[in-house]
């Protein structure tokens, strides 16, 4: 199976986050960072504590960024908050993210560093030199495949771990951990519904790129796994849908499911053809199709799609709008319980706070976007939920587990 997703997709899918603003998108199970533990359980009130008005400090140290908190444990965060000169949307709202979540910790545990790469495998390289000069006992970031290569490089000559946001499996390693939304996660949790509803064969329309080359392999193994089979594969250049749902019209019957990895881009044009093609089944997807583009389409009502439940998410983006006046793009959710979660074991682990027992610990945390865990080869496994698409809204037909089996 191919493993992960290239830059360009990763950039696809950063673009999306931007166009996202203002939409409170994907989902979660709220906690602030005192829920996030070592043994999941309720999550406390996420709105309990104010949030003290305070600025983020100038950075001292080998390159420009700025500190927050106040805390003896330094820690690194590297996001693009610029690129190509301008200020990068998606990384400053991460940026704003990890902000609110060291204010809500309480400010003591931790000293925030935060550094733009500027988008840049150097600009990378640079700030994660930076902040380990700086002190940092362990690196958040960066966003893109390229960048957390070289981060994870210097990272390791200084033995420090890395907690990252990319979206390609590729890049984990055992100490360099991803905290992101994975392709695989979304496709094995579909085949998982599909089959527990008893669908046993599978057609996949699919386009010709990156993220579907992941998940469409993903998925065929998933439903070898369950005991299913993928009967037909269609593919289609990008952005020309009609070629592949022709083929499928025109491939032999006898599937009961079809698997759509398609972004939320896509999807207007793949549901009009789908629409005229005579092609009728129970239609599948993945976390990206949370979208107010994707859940109006008339050719997907009914459809079904593995994401984090909503819940958690909506709670955050109160807080994140009360506190910076504007509304959270989704991908700030994952700088916001990645500072949560090493605010949260500075204060309980010790000296042991960051070593690997304790952040692949099997029991996971609970986060904004529901319960997680990092395995100790570095991608994480996630408790999804299985949304239908009904009437223009995404509605829970299967809630995500609020812990991992035998925690």
């Amino acid at each position: 199976m191919p493993k992960g997703a290239s830059r360009v997709a990763e950039r696809g899918l950063a673009g999306a986050a931007r166009a996202f603003a203002g939409c409170a998108l994907l989902a979660l199970a709220g906690c602030t960072s005192s829920g996030l533990g070592l043994s999941p359980g309720p999550s406390p009130d996420i709105g309990a504590a104010p949030v003290p008005d305070v600025q983020a400090q100038p950075l001292v140290g080998p390159t420009v960024g700025q500190t927050v908190g106040t805390g003896p444990v330094r820690v690194g965060l590297i996001l693009p908050l610029t690129q190509n000169g301008q200020p990068s949307s998606v990384g400053v709202a991460m940026g704003d993210a990890a902000q609110l979540a060291v204010e809500e910790s309480g400010m003591n545990d931790v000293t925030l560093m935060i550094v733009d790469d500027h988008g840049a495998p150097d600009g990378a390289a640079q700030a994660g030199q930076a902040v380990i000069g700086a002190g940092a006992e362990i690196i958040l970031g960066p966003l893109l495949a390229a960048d957390v290569r070289e981060v994870a490089r210097v990272a390791k000559t200084a033995g420090r771990p890395v907690v990252a946001f990319s979206t390609d499996e590729s890049v984990a390693q055992p100490g360099v951990y991803l905290l992101s939304f994975l392709i695989e996660s979304y496709a094995d949790k579909a085949a998982e519904y599909a089959v527990s509803k008893g669908k046993k064969n599978f057609a996949v329309l699919a386009p010709q790129s990156d993220y579907a080359n992941v998940a469409v392999g993903e998925f065929q193994q998933a439903a070898q796994r369950l005991g299913a089979r993928v009967v037909t594969v269609a593919r289609y250049p990008a952005g020309q849908p009609q070629a592949g749902v022709q083929d499928l019209a025109g491939a032999p019957g006898g599937y009961d499911a079809l698997f759509i990895p398609e972004q939320a881009d896509g999807m207007p044009a793949l549901a009009a053809a789908l629409a005229t093609s005579g092609v009728r089944t129970q239609i599948l997807g993945t976390g990206v199709w949370n979208d107010p583009r994707v859940l109006r389409l008339p050719a997907l009502q009914g459809a079904w799609f593995a994401a984090p439940d909503n819940a958690g998410f909506n709670a955050f983006a109160q807080r994140y709008k009360a506190r910076f006046n504007a509304e959270p793009l989704r991908l700030a959710s994952l700088s916001y319980d990645a500072a949560s979660l090493v605010a949260a074991l500075a204060r309980a682990q010790g000296a042991q706070r960051y070593s690997p027992a304790v952040l692949t610990n099997p029991s996971g945390f609970n986060g904004v976007d529901g319960v997680f865990r990092f395995r100790a080869e570095g991608p994480n496994e996630r408790g999804l939920a299985v949304m239908q698409i009904s009437g223009g809204m995404a509605t829970v037909v299967s809630p995500a587990a609020p812990r991992f089996p035998g925690a």
